[in-house]
């Protein structure tokens, strides 16, 4: 256990979106949260509403300030139970928008900064032998979707790698996970201009969250009715999978 409560858990992007619902249905449940993110206003709103909540200010793109920002933590609240690595971006890119800066951004965030707070967590967790590190991919890294081609190549890289580490890291004790939420109503989709199928909210996906830590499933993912469709559609040939991606995207 960890320092000062049953159960410990650090949420990175916890300021906004699913980390923000995530923190609050743990608090709500006893846990201690800590709580990462770049905007220290966002952060101190989330602790507002909390019992058990604490933040500590991070930009993952940081190498540095991320095992920094860890060694203080764990030198004040312990190393956590659970750690949800959530910090993402977004931004839609269409074809006649072809955007190198923004293929840049998108893997420093969502692929490296990811790296970044896994590198700090990994080594102590694996002398423990025990806690769950959960990263939030998205069901955009299944196969290829229309206008999020730099972020579904980072979310693709993301279930790679857990695929891949998944089963060396069993053997020691840490359970690394995927979640793979379908569409959500945060404000990075807000910038989709089509109507998202089978949406739920941030608060919805959070509860889905908590309730699958009981569990050692490799991937979590919501809303079923959505993204088993899209699992059906990534084993597809490729005319196929073009053809029934447009017509559920609506392109």
């Amino acid at each position: 256990m960890t320092k000062g409560s049953n159960k410990l858990a650090w949420i990175t992007g916890g300021g906004t979106g699913i980390g923000k619902a995530l923190a609050l249905a743990l608090d709500k449940r006893g846990w201690q949260v800590i709580i990462s993110g770049r905007t220290e206003q966002k952060l101190q709103a989330v602790v507002e509403l909390g019992q058990k909540i604490a933040y500590l200010t991070l930009d993952v793109t940081d190498r540095e300030q991320s095992q920094q920002v860890f060694n203080t933590l764990y030198e004040k609240y312990g190393l956590p139970d659970v750690v949800v690595l959530n910090a993402g971006d977004y931004t839609p890119m269409p074809v006649d928008e072809f955007n190198l800066d923004l293929i840049y951004k998108l893997n420093q965030v969502n692929y490296l900064g990811v790296m970044n707070g896994l590198a700090s967590i990994l080594p102590l967790m694996k002398a423990r032998k025990s806690g769950q590190i959960l990263l939030m991919a998205s069901v955009a890294g299944y196969r290829g979707l229309p206008d999020a081609a730099p972020y579904g190549a980072t979310k693709a890289a993301l279930i790679n790698f857990c695929e891949a580490m998944y089963i060396p890291l069993k053997k020691e004790g840490v359970l690394l996970r995927i979640i793979n939420p379908g569409f959500v109503t945060t404000q990075l989709t807000a910038k989709n201009t089509f109507k998202m199928p089978a949406e739920i909210t941030s608060t919805e996906a959070a509860g889905r969250i908590v309730k699958a830590l009981a569990s050692e499933s490799f991937e979590i993912t919501f809303p079923k009715r959505f993204t088993y469709i899209l699992k059906i559609l990534r084993i597809l040939p490729y005319r196929l999978y073009f053809f029934f991606t447009s017509k559920i995207i609506g392109k």
